[in-house]
């Protein structure tokens, strides 16, 4: 890899640390490139990503950033998966440790959070935003739902009542 190559590698992964909600290191040694492969299509399915990139230059490219806390697991085989939804690399690849031993979950950050590999657990079983975002509409459909009913309500009585009459008048 020429110098152009690195620079260009290290702004990449610098843009990534900046954007991402969350970024999550994990050691992968002894991972196929079948698993590899199962691992970024679930985390592109969440809408995350997963990179594999050289720890110097990664380190380079945490210099200034938010999450520059994560430098210190930078060691050894390591990817990271990162996604702008704070819970979603999180969730997907600490189902995918579950499942699999040989990957290792070291630690992450939220912003400038540092995360151990519990935190990472711990934000993994939060929720995520879209079912954050479907409990917050049905909260608000609830009520709304309700008053209508309560307001269609007494129109369907009165018109039973009114077809009530009308069929006595009629008898």
């Amino acid at each position: 890899m020429d110098r152009a190559q690195k620079e260009k590698v290290v702004e990449e992964l610098g843009q990534i640390f900046e954007s991402s909600g969350v970024v999550v290191v994990a050691h992968y040694a002894g991972l196929t490139v079948a698993e590899m492969q199962g691992l970024r299509a679930k985390m592109r399915e969440a809408g995350g990503a997963v990179r594999v990139a050289k720890n110097k230059l990664a380190k380079i490219a945490l210099e200034g950033k938010p999450c520059a806390s994560i430098a210190d697991l930078l060691t050894g085989m390591t990817v990271l998966a990162y996604s702008e939804d704070p819970v979603a690399a999180a969730k997907v690849i600490d189902e995918f440790a579950k499942i699999n031993k040989k990957i290792e979950i070291l630690g992450g950050a939220m912003g400038s959070a540092a995360l151990t590999p519990d935190g990472v657990k711990a934000v993994a079983s939060m929720p995520s935003r879209e079912e954050l975002i479907a409990s917050v509409v049905a909260c608000i459909g609830a009520p709304a739902s309700s008053i209508a009913g309560a307001i269609g309500a007494p129109a369907s009585n009165i018109a039973g009542i009114l077809s009530t009459l009308e069929e006595r008048e009629a008898a």
